[in-house]
């Protein structure tokens, strides 16, 4: 579901000019991001419960918390980015184009990625300082942050301050700056007189703040806490949620609640059909029919 509905969404906002815009731009992006998320956590769940086998090598799981903390991190700047976005296209329309002018919008969403790179590397690097028994047990489906510090059997204090610098950083200054952005968005769109602007003006933030409310403080609560402090059957929820949930979720909310991604994917949808429609049985397929009735 997650993998259709986030390459669905990709593929409607390449193929429609009418989406070729920076707010587009930055939702394929978030929709890449989706991808290598669930792609990461998934398919090993999956193959856990199929098998029965409930393991997982030292190098896989070490691989599995980098590519994952990359795409965590990313995803709460790219948010924060599309927050910015709506402010700059509510509240500055006319200077909306200079502002989000397309160098600015690959320049910084090129940097994000890297960020999110970086800081990846360098959690995932700290941690490989750190001992482990020889058969720890992770409680959690896949191999998050905080559960793979738990399963440590070293002191990983040095680990948890990073980490709870990383999340006020990344987490609760991204999160200030997103809900920032959207207080001046709602002081612009009570500006407006007419009923039916507001609607509108509103309608096209309100997809973006439901997953920005979900995702932030999911992430914030799971990352925040002391490793010695926290409810594992809790933790484990909640990591569900920013995991598997939002890759679900992230392409559903923006295609229903967005006029012109479901035109998008309509033409989309039409498009396949007319291709079908043209395709007609060749030869052998035609062969293989009139031989078939053919036979007593």
């Amino acid at each position: 579901m997650a993998l259709t509905g986030n390459f669905l969404l990709i593929l409607a906002i390449c193929t429609y000019k009418k989406l070729h815009t920076p707010m587009y731009f930055l939702l394929t992006n978030l929709s890449l991001v989706n991808v290598l998320s669930i792609s990461v956590t998934t398919p090993k769940m999956l193959q856990n419960l199929g098998t029965h086998r409930k393991s997982i090598s030292f190098h896989g799981c070490f691989t599995q918390v980098h590519l994952f903390l990359w795409a965590l991190v990313t995803e709460l700047l790219i948010l924060t980015f599309m927050a910015f976005d709506r402010y700059a296209a509510i509240c500055h329309p006319l200077q909306y184009t200079l502002i989000m002018r397309k160098e600015m919008c690959i320049g910084v969403t090129v940097s994000i990625w890297i960020v999110g790179l970086v800081n990846s590397t360098f959690h995932v690097g700290l941690m490989l300082q750190l001992s482990f028994c020889n058969y720890s047990i992770i409680n959690n489906f896949f191999c998050d942050f905080p559960a793979l510090l738990k399963s440590s059997c070293s002191d990983s204090s040095l680990n948890e301050t990073f980490t709870y610098v990383a999340t006020v950083v990344f987490g609760v200054c991204t999160c200030g700056l997103t809900l920032t952005s959207y207080l001046f968005i709602l002081r612009a769109i009570f500006r407006i007189r007419s009923a039916e602007g507001k609607k509108k003006a509103f309608s096209t933030c309100s997809s973006h703040l439901t997953v920005v409310v979900f995702y932030f403080s999911s992430v914030i609560y799971n990352y925040m806490r002391s490793t010695t402090s926290s409810s594992v059957e809790k933790d484990k929820l909640v990591s569900l949620g920013y995991s598997v949930v939002t890759p679900i979720v992230n392409p559903i909310v923006y295609s229903l609640r967005n006029k012109d991604v479901k035109e998008a994917l309509w033409s989309l949808a039409r498009r396949g059909l007319l291709f079908q429609r043209s395709e007609g049985p060749s030869p052998i397929q035609h062969s293989r029919i009139g031989a078939t009735t053919l036979q007593p």
